[in-house]
């Protein structure tokens, strides 16, 4: 993208500051911003959460949200997910019990960045990262190996949620679609 996509602008708002208002109309009482230390969140209202080490990618991100949540569950979201709606986070939150988490499932492929996870899950992913094992898609398999989470398909019309910003050209198809 060239730029952090976070603060990116969406219908007048930044993305991030959309995904914390998705994640609070929830009722989601403990919200934590995976955050950069060169940035200001001090508008959105939550407490910032800073990788252990830097450069680790989503995966770090989780696991600090693992480690400081005080909740049986972390959901995870990615910013950049413009269309992503309350009422699949609703959707995800129903797969779910005390014990077990759910990440989604589009085109055979798991979305481990709109996911939630248990608690137990921290393991996984401190282990993962201590073994230089980065990848989110890695964790949320070991996860569903461990029966810590399920899975399910995503179908029409919530795979719309799905459709994320990468590239500088995503930004008008997105706001088009």
């Amino acid at each position: 993208m060239g730029r952090d996509k976070a603060w990116v602008n969406f219908d007048g708002n930044p993305l991030i500051q959309l995904a914390v208002e998705k994640v609070r109309a929830l009722g989601v009482e403990e919200v934590f911003i995976s955050g950069r230390v060169d940035r200001d969140y001090s508008a959105l209202k939550c407490p910032v959460l800073f990788d252990l080490e830097p450069g680790l990618g989503p995966l770090s991100g989780i696991e600090r949200g693992l480690r400081e949540c005080t909740s049986p569950r972390l959901l995870a979201l990615a910013v950049d997910l413009p269309h992503m709606t309350t009422a699949f986070l609703r959707k995800l939150r129903a797969r779910c019990d005390q014990l077990t988490g759910v990440v989604p499932r589009l085109n055979g492929r798991l979305e481990p960045l709109v996911a939630i996870y248990p608690k137990r899950c921290h393991a996984f992913a401190a282990d993962a990262l201590a073994g230089s094992r980065r990848a989110a898609q890695d964790f949320a398999t070991i996860c569903f190996r461990r029966h810590a989470v399920r899975n399910f398909s995503i179908s029409n019309p919530d795979d719309r949620c799905f459709a994320n910003w990468n590239y500088p050209a995503d930004l008008t198809e997105g706001s088009r679609a």
